[in-house]
């Protein structure tokens, strides 16, 4: 090329790996500067009447070798569609008359962006200003150039690619167009801020709620700096500017969804208050929490809400859904289903398994044989590798879907080792697509005619099965915090949202409580009775209410607590020892004892486990538990509010 050497001396290897890049495919993208979309290495079709791309008015070769590239890896890599590729044709014809320079290295991009859409207007060309093909296209084409050229550390670049980064939570089903952040809308003045403040949660967060904050606060700067707001605003933000901004998003977001809406005042909270607490330079000089209140943000629509939306599949269905779910006209879709039916995982959790390392083995000392467990990542909460059981018969279908992924797959049509791959087209090398099953299964129901209780087919949501799932745990007798864990949920309340029963259930425990001999208080004596609630005493008796208490009842050393759930309770680790209520004599020390060397061992176990945390209160609990066994020993009772025995008699 004449003007190679006109590239800077450390850009020369770059330029060198977009010649490279072109000259995949026998040369054809480097040696033809217009493209045929009929061809079978391209699109292998017209689309919409589109054929061409064509490069030949851009007459500098280096400028030339530069777009090429960017066209070429957005066809590659899938980050444009075949119809989007082909429909940049147009704007790539009129740049090609705005620019005729040598490199786009040489652009300013917020000069380029005015300049371009000037240019467009003296052209009469209508353009839309969400649409990409023209509006956009100077940025998008800028950005990706440059990106490319820059040597420095991903988080000191403008765009930040999750490929690039150690640590980022990308799931395999994530929307294709958030595959980068970028930061280059921020303004200069704040942009190495926001950039230090993604540093801290790009790890920690999924990579697609990282996009999701840029977005929102994206719209918080643009309003400021379109309302005649100077660089150095946040530091001098009062009251009143943010009683404006609140102001524009309420108008802004006027009938929409209230989640959505939040996330542009509870995101940009979340932001000034992290960056004031970690001091940064340009922090706001007032405290957040007096510029922005707690009532400023919509209510969200809750885990309950969802709850209420989503809703369990009822019974019926869930049944007619299980009996004919062989019947899928797609029968790839068939051990999705049966997965997400034993296992509750989220779709993109199953979708995302690996068939390298999906499907363990684990010995049970007990049953004494090897138990099947399903192994997957769980994007949304961090969680590297979560392992649970699987019935025999599903770790069977795991393995024939783990033997012909093995048989079908090649490092260029499944490089990531997906268990429900993509072979061909133009999700190739992706995850079956999420959305595509959810159709299908919509399908059967209209094949089989199932109808909820209105007569009409049922509305079918994939989240409803992981709802169900839990449901079942539930009901099983199953564990809250080993739903939990099966779940995947970062935290026990969420786990609370989801573990609900039926009200058919719910009757039927309460009526088994029936045939129980409970509790009842002694209204004239004040005690604690128990008696046979078959029997005719009692009309001066007050019944427990049993059912309510037992479902917030927690079993703890010596007895069981009745606390409300709601109600906190300072004994948590103490379980009532220090309680002012609380009575114990020597007839109790056989149980200090066992409690004792019960609590020796977690602390061992906590040890061993890395679990610092449960270990020290294990350790405050043993020190509690040996003092007071200590006390009762030499004062054979301990009554905070009583006299000793000997005193009594």
């Amino acid at each position: 090329m004449d003007n190679l050497q006109l590239i800077k001396s450390n850009q020369q290897s770059k330029y060198e790996e977009i010649i490279e890049y072109l000259s995949q495919d026998n040369g054809y993208w480097l040696e033809n500067d217009i493209w045929d979309a009929i061809e079978t290495f391209f699109i292998g079709e017209k689309i919409s009447n589109m054929r061409y791309i064509d490069f030949s008015n851009i007459k500098n070769d280096n400028l030339k070798n530069e777009i090429k590239y960017f066209f070429l890896y957005k066809h590659k890599e899938k980050l444009l569609t075949n119809k989007g590729i082909l429909r940049l044709n147009v704007s790539l014809k009129h740049f090609s008359e705005f620019y005729t320079g040598k490199s786009l290295l040489e652009l300013d991009r917020e000069k380029t962006f005015i300049k371009w859409k000037i240019f467009l207007i003296d052209r009469g060309i209508k353009f839309d200003i969400n649409e990409k093909s023209y509006f956009w296209f100077s940025n998008y084409l800028l950005d990706f150039i440059k990106d490319l050229y820059d040597d420095r550390e991903e988080t000191e670049k403008d765009i930040w690619y999750s490929k690039n980064i150690k640590g980022a939570k990308k799931s395999a089903t994530s929307d294709r167009l958030a595959t980068s952040i970028n930061f280059s809308d921020i303004p200069i003045y704040y942009k190495d801020m926001v950039k230090r403040y993604f540093k801290t949660i790009i790890t920690k967060k999924s990579w697609g709620h990282c996009f999701n904050i840029l977005k929102h606060l994206k719209v918080f700067f643009n309003y400021f700096y379109n309302n005649g707001y100077k660089d150095g605003f946040i530091e001098n933000l009062n009251r009143e500017d943010i009683e404006n901004y609140l102001f524009f998003i309420g108008n802004e977001r006027k009938d929409k969804n209230l989640t959505e809406t939040s996330k542009y005042i509870s995101y940009v909270r979340t932001f000034l208050e992290y960056i004031q607490i970690a001091q940064y330079d340009k922090a706001p000089k007032k405290e957040v929490s007096f510029l922005i209140f707690q009532d400023d943000i919509p209510r969200r629509e809750f885990v309950q809400d969802e709850m209420r939306r989503v809703k369990f599949v009822p019974e019926p269905i869930l049944k007619q859904l299980d009996n004919n779910i062989m019947d899928l006209d797609r029968p790839q879709y068939i051990p999705i289903y049966i997965l997400l039916r034993e296992t509750g995982w989220r779709g993109t959790d199953i979708l995302n398994l690996r068939y390298d390392n999906c499907l363990d083995q684990i010995w049970n000392s007990k049953e004494e044989r090897y138990n099947y467990y399903l192994c997957g990542e769980i994007t949304k909460t961090g969680i590297a590798e979560l392992k649970i059981p699987i019935r025999d018969k599903a770790a069977e279908m795991v393995q024939k879907a783990i033997d012909k992924a093995k048989e079908l797959s090649t490092e260029e049509n499944n490089p990531k080792k997906y268990l429900f791959n993509t072979y061909e087209g133009k999700l190739k090398g992706r995850p079956l697509n999420k959305a595509s099953l959810l159709y299908t299964i919509q399908r059967l129901i209209e094949q089989k005619d199932i109808r909820d209780v209105n007569s009409e087919l049922y509305h079918f949501r994939l989240h409803s099965l992981r709802h169900t799932r839990a449901k079942e745990y539930v009901e099983q007798g199953m564990g809250i915090s080993i739903i939990q864990q099966i779940l995947g949920h970062q935290s026990l309340q969420m786990t609370v949202h989801y573990a609900t029963v039926t009200e058919n259930t719910l009757y039927e425990k309460w009526k088994n409580t029936e045939d129980l001999d409970l509790f009842r208080v002694n209204t004239e004596t004040n005690k604690l009775e128990q008696i046979d609630l078959n029997s005719d005493d009692g009309e001066n008796l007050i019944r427990y209410e049993y059912v309510k208490k037992n479902l917030d009842a927690v079993r703890v050393p010596f007895g069981v607590c009745f606390k409300p759930s709601k109600l906190p309770c300072k004994q948590q680790m103490n379980h009532c020892l220090t309680c002012a209520s609380f009575c114990t004599t020597v007839e109790n020390i056989p149980e200090y004892e066992d409690e004792i060397e019960h609590t020796k061992k977690q602390i061992d176990i906590a040890e061993r486990c890395g679990r610092e945390l449960w270990a020290e209160k294990n350790k405050t609990y043993l020190k509690l538990l040996e003092d007071t066994l200590e006390r009762v020993r030499e004062q054979k009772i301990l009554h905070k509010n009583g006299a000793s025995r000997e005193d009594i008699q």
